[in-house]
């Protein structure tokens, strides 16, 4: 069988949204900043305490630009086209995640948990890893799905939808679509109050089923932002919208989270998205926003390898707060620089290298 690559049309990235962009760089360094500080502080007297909420932004942001993205062209790409364009995107950072994941557990200088597994079952965790299929067996790392890199847990749910939505989802009519985002909504709503009040879960075998809930209402909820047009002229700009986004993050953690987190969720992310979306940038943080885009997601992807060594460095020693304030802010800043040269050096030119490929068939 004879089969032609697709045409430059259906493969051409459309204009971004730099705003948007912007802020995705802002909710990956917010990630960043809780994991240090998750590590040390209960939620209490954690200042960024509810920094895991921009995983709810990804996904509400991802169902967005999907939509924006593919919406036009699903019929003429297909399915197969569509999963391409969105393993080429994603899963060189899912694979090289896992390859520093490995490296940082065997050779943590700190810790020896890896000695506890054999060769084989390293091997396994490690494949489960690349393939994005959750293994759960890492008791020391709390049995998360993904042991070597805890973030991929919310690429795997990032597939599904990106699958669900090549095959049924940019078919449904906006009342079909307003009609699942209601249900869904229904189904966080129940998984925060079975969870105590918190939308924490999602990475681990013992809430695996947070992490559909919470991507089903947020993905849904960016999409139909897009089909209904719901995009919000303003003059707030980057830095107005960055200030709202990083309030999400910095409330506290209290007996109100049963409230403030569905709320934060079902209606002030996708109202940060419309506006984000409805803004205009001023010439002077084009750089900044493209800059703050571009390695949002390997920042999010490599930045973990890390953790797990901080954690038992901090076993260890236990540091005071001058001590743990510089090394979490050097420890950051080193991260950034990190994902800038994965970005520059691994992730931009596999990317490129992999599309060329796909268009020359």
């Amino acid at each position: 069988m004879i089969t032609t690559a697709p045409s430059a049309d259906l493969l051409k990235t459309k204009q971004h949204f730099e705003i948007l962009d912007g802020l995705r760089g802002i909710a990956a360094l917010a990630i960043v900043l809780f994991h240090f500080m998750e590590m040390v502080y209960p939620f209490s007297e954690n200042f960024i305490a509810h920094g895991f909420l921009a995983v709810d932004f990804f996904f509400c942001l991802s169902g967005f630009v999907i939509a924006y993205a593919y919406d036009d062209r699903m019929v003429k790409m297909g399915m197969i086209e569509f999963l391409k364009s969105r393993l080429i995107r994603l899963h060189p950072l899912v694979i090289l995640g896992s390859v520093l994941g490995l490296l940082a557990f065997v050779f943590d200088p700190f810790g020896n948990q890896s000695e506890l597994y054999g060769i084989g079952k390293l091997l396994l965790i490690f494949l489960s890893s690349i393939l994005l299929i959750p293994y759960p067996v890492i008791g020391e790392r709390a049995f998360n799905l993904f042991g070597l890199n805890a973030p991929a847990w919310s690429l795997f749910w990032e597939y599904v939808a990106n699958i669900i939505y090549a095959s049924i989802l940019y078919k449904l009519s906006r009342r079909y679509l307003f009609l699942l985002t209601i249900i869904a909504a229904v189904g966080l709503c129940y998984v925060s109050h079975k969870a105590g009040g918190s939308l924490l879960g999602g990475w681990s075998k013992d809430n695996f089923w947070d992490g559909c809930a919470r991507i089903s209402y947020s993905f849904l909820a960016g999409m139909l932002i897009y089909r209904s047009n719901w995009i919000i002229k303003n003059k707030l700009g980057f830095i107005g919208l960055s200030i709202l986004l990083l309030l999400s993050f910095l409330m506290p953690y209290s007996a109100w989270n049963w409230f403030t987190e569905p709320f934060v969720v079902l209606f002030y992310f996708p109202l940060i998205v419309a506006l984000g979306a409805g803004s205009k940038l001023t010439q002077g943080f084009k750089k900044l926003c493209q800059f703050s885009g571009n390695i949002s997601y390997p920042l999010y992807m490599v930045h973990y390898s890390v953790m797990w060594m901080f954690l038992n460095y901090y076993t260890i020693n236990k540091p005071g707060t001058s001590q743990l304030f510089f090394i979490i802010t050097i420890g950051t800043i080193l991260l950034v620089g990190l994902a800038y040269l994965v970005m520059r050096f691994y992730d931009t030119p596999v990317r490129k290298y992999l599309t060329n490929k796909r268009k020359k068939g």
